[in-house]
C-alpha cells in the first residue's frame, strides 16, 4: 500500500519528471520548422528538455537511496521514471534525427504521429498527478487511453509506409521517412511501457 505523508515528495518528482515530458511534447507539436535555422534551434531545445529529465531522474535516485521508507516500492518508482524518461529520449533523438537529415518539412503522417504522442504524454502527467494524489482507481482510464494511442500509431506506422513506397522513388528518402515513422512509433510504444508500468502500480497498490 502506499505509505503516507513524508516521503510523498518522491510522488512529487515522478509529477515533475511526467510535466516536464508533456512540455517538452508540446513544443514537439507546436515548434514550426521553416529552414535549417529552426532545425537547429528545435533539436537543441528538445536536448535541453532530455538533459532536464536526466538530472531529475540523478535527483530522483539519490533520493531513492537516501531514503529507507518510500511511499511505492523502489523498484516501481524507478520504473516508471525511467518509462518515462525513454519517451522523452525518443522525442530528443527524433529531433537529432531529423537535423542530421536536414529535413524541414513534416509530411502529414508525421503530424499525426506527433499529435497522437502529444495525447498521450498529457495522459501520463495526468495519470501521475492522480498518483501523487493516490488516486489510483483513477488512473486505469488513462492508462486505457495510452493503450489506445499506441495501438493507432501502429495502424499509421503501417499506413505510412504503404504510402511511402507507393508514392516515393528517391531510394534515400525512403531509407530516411521510413526510419522517422518507425522512430515515432517506438515512442508511442514507449508510452505504453508507461501505461504497463502505471498498471502495475495499481494492481500492486491499490
Amino acid at each position: 500500500m502506499l505509505f503516507p505523508a513524508k516521503n510523498d515528495k518522491f510522488l512529487n518528482m515522478l509529477s515533475t519528471i511526467a510535466l516536464n515530458l508533456e512540455e517538452s511534447a508540446k513544443y514537439f507539436v507546436d515548434f514550426k520548422i521553416k529552414n535549417l535555422d529552426d532545425l537547429q534551434e528545435f533539436s537543441k531545445t528538445m536536448k535541453t528538455y532530455e538533459k532536464k529529465g536526466d538530472a531529475y531522474m540523478h535527483e530522483l535516485i539519490v533520493a531513492l537511496n537516501k531514503t529507507f521508507i518510500t511511499p511505492l516500492e523502489r523498484e516501481e518508482i524507478l520504473e516508471l521514471a525511467m518509462k518515462m524518461d525513454d519517451v522523452l529520449d525518443g522525442f530528443e533523438q527524433w529531433s537529432t534525427r531529423i537535423e542530421i537529415y536536414g529535413l524541414t518539412q513534416s509530411d502529414d503522417y508525421m503530424i499525426k504521429f506527433v499529435d497522437m504522442l502529444f495525447e498521450a504524454t498529457k495522459e501520463v502527467a495526468q495519470a501521475t498527478t492522480l498518483l501523487n494524489k493516490k488516486k489510483l482507481p483513477s488512473i486505469r482510464s488513462h492508462v486505457i487511453k495510452i493503450n489506445d494511442v499506441e495501438s493507432e500509431c501502429d495502424e499509421l506506422l503501417g499506413q505510412s509506409i504503404r504510402n511511402l513506397f507507393k508514392t516515393e522513388k528517391d531510394p534515400i528518402k525512403i531509407i530516411q521517412y521510413k526510419e522517422l515513422y518507425e522512430m515515432l512509433e517506438e515512442i508511442a510504444d514507449s508510452c505504453e511501457d508507461v501505461a504497463n508500468t502505471l498498471e502495475t502500480i495499481i494492481m500492486r497498490n491499490a
